[in-house]
């Protein structure tokens, strides 16, 4: 049996791939994804903060982020697993739409259902990501 820390990590390397399929296969039907409410990222591309279904994540991953970020390069600064639950800590630099460069901290809290994600808690530097993408404080 494939450990909870690997399947999270095998995540992101088929995340990277693009391919929605491979990404839905990742979550169970169910999945949620949040992220913090009103986040630069979910208000640029109006999308939900709160996705739910594997089919609504696997597209974003795959196609709608891609609108506002190109050349995304992840540093992972820790992993963490206990039990189902994993946690990763990372650095995310990108090139947004308008070639200004973004970088940004993450932490992703995963639960998982067997070898399937179930649901992804995402925290993230909103004041940073929001100066970064819009050059301007918050709202």
């Amino acid at each position: 049996m494939t450990s909870p820390k690997d399947i999270v990590l095998n995540a992101w390397k088929t995340f990277s791939s693009r391919d929605a399929d491979r990404i839905v296969a990742l979550f169970t039907e169910d999945a949620e994804w949040i992220a913090p409410k009103g986040n630069a990222t979910a208000v640029a591309l109006d999308h939900t903060d709160h996705m739910v279904g594997a089919r609504q994540i696997a597209r974003f991953i795959a196609g709608e982020m891609h609108r506002m970020f190109s050349a995304i390069d992840i540093a992972f600064r820790g992993v963490y697993a206990d039990g189902d639950v994993v946690i990763v800590e990372e650095r995310m630099r990108a090139t947004l739409a308008d070639g200004k460069p973004y970088e940004n901290e993450y932490c992703f809290v995963f639960t998982l259902a067997g070898d399937r994600i179930r649901e992804v808690r995402e925290y993230m530097d909103t004041r940073k990501g929001w100066r970064m993408v819009f050059g301007e404080e918050p709202r």
